[in-house]
């Protein structure tokens, strides 16, 4: 029998404890040697070596006259999605859209600091973003909707979406269907490295971008460590991750259930169960074999491989304060709560790209039709970033007005300041000499 790892929180040393924290994407450096040459070949040649190395990595025969899906390519995928397929499609877009129009911040806004001092903000799309949608091991359509409809709500005019083709050359046929949903039809094969350098310095085909979002392999992530200066990277978003907890109030069989929804992404992913029930923990160990039995052999042999490396198996904590402590420092990209009070756990949850809480919130829904982005900061950024949302797609410029009345408070203020840093021109600025050229 495949190995799944079991282990007490408490019986870990601080090094083994540390190894669970790792990700895959965790040194990237001989990732980011290997995609180096490729990033610098698209680079220099363009469209040329896009094709190149799409036929090389996803043996797909793509020419450079071939790169862009036509308008042909998207009324094909329509007629041979099933209508099941494409309901599910439009359900979804309408529940992304709704939420993300929720979350749109106000244009504008202002307030009076003080008496004739006006500050505020003013919100505008970024000029051009472009969406990354993996297929290496799988066909995405839900990232299209994930990334691209913020984007659309955000009012970002050019939009464009970079995935692998498959083996035939062509576009996943959903991913189209779903493009179209979401109001976006720029489509280019051009996944990987070679795909992020593409959309970073711009090719024949493909226009220069301002910024790129969207999950990947740590291939993609690599790439846009090397081409961060000249675009946007954006939430670091690599293999999928997740950390479902659950307490003796829930079902270890349901637990062993959802942690293998995050875990069969691939083999560089990670899931742990988390639990303070020893109970939990056993059923959970026991019921994953039988779940096996009813996958896939490639999903079965992911999900072996995260289960019996560091990054993934059970975890009995002694006490929530111990569980939480190390769901805390491991930052998950999803947390699951199993528990019939679900609520009562949100006070120590500080790091988590997303929090699902309560039984009937598995990560499925999360991932396809609840509306929140499942693109998700991974490898312990969910200390510091957030869910891809509307404001990945905004920028705010800082407006300030200063009536001639106001001024004569402030200015003595800064000028002591600016004298202390040292800058003259500063200081100057709001001297006497200003008061003369106001006319006071």
């Amino acid at each position: 029998m495949a190995k799944i790892n079991f282990h007490r929180l408490a019986d870990l040393s601080p090094a083994e404890r540390e190894g669970r924290l790792a990700r895959t994407e965790s040194d990237l450096q001989p990732y980011i040697d290997k995609v180096r040459p490729v990033v610098d070949a698209v680079r220099r040649d363009g469209d040329v070596a896009l094709a190149h190395y799409t036929r090389l990595f996803d043996k797909a025969p793509v020419t450079p006259e071939t790169i862009a899906a036509t308008s042909a390519d998207f009324a094909a995928a329509r007629k041979s999605l099933s209508s099941q397929l494409l309901a599910a499609i439009d359900f979804a877009s309408t529940n992304i859209r709704a939420f993300h129009e929720r979350q749109m911040p106000e244009g504008e806004w202002r307030m009076e600091i003080m008496p004739g001092v006006m500050a505020g903000d003013r919100t505008r799309p970024i000029p051009s973003v472009a969406c990354y949608v993996p297929r290496g091991k799988g066909s995405f359509p839900s990232s299209v909707m994930m990334t691209c409809i913020p984007a659309v709500v955000a009012g970002v005019t050019d939009i464009c979406i970079i995935t692998p083709p498959g083996p035939d050359g062509q576009i996943d046929a959903a991913t189209l269907a779903a493009a179209e949903a979401a109001g976006v039809t720029r489509v280019y094969k051009a996944g990987g490295a070679q795909g992020v350098a593409a959309v970073a310095f711009g090719t024949q085909t493909i226009s220069r971008y301002a910024k790129v979002v969207g999950p990947g392999s740590p291939w993609v992530v690599a790439a846009k460590r090397l081409v961060a200066d000249f675009i946007d990277t954006g939430t670091p978003a690599g293999p999928s991750e997740t950390i479902v907890f659950a307490d003796a109030t829930s079902s270890g069989r349901l637990a062993a259930l959802d942690l293998l929804i995050e875990a069969e992404h691939g083999p560089d992913s990670g899931a742990f169960l988390v639990t303070t029930s020893e109970e939990v923990a056993r059923d959970a160990l026991a019921a994953i074999p039988e779940y096996w039995q009813d996958m896939g052999a490639e999903r079965v042999a992911y999900t072996q491989e995260v289960f019996g490396s560091n990054r993934g198996g059970i975890l009995v904590a002694r006490d929530d304060a111990e569980a939480f402590a190390f769901i805390n420092d491991y930052a998950p990209e999803h947390l699951q709560i199993l528990s019939k009070e679900p609520e009562r756990y949100l006070a120590l949850i500080e790091n988590a790209g997303e929090i699902l809480l309560g039984e009937a919130t598995p990560s499925t829904l999360a991932n396809f039709v609840i509306g929140p982005s499942h693109v998700l900061p991974t490898g312990g950024w969910a200390k510091t970033f957030s869910a891809l949302s509307v404001h990945d797609f905004l920028k705010r410029s800082s407006i300030a007005r200063v009536a001639p009345a106001a001024y004569p408070a402030l200015a003595p203020h800064a000028e002591t300041l600016a004298r202390y840093e040292g800058f003259d021109a500063h200081a100057n600025a709001v001297t006497k000499k200003r008061d003369r050229l106001m006319g006071n």
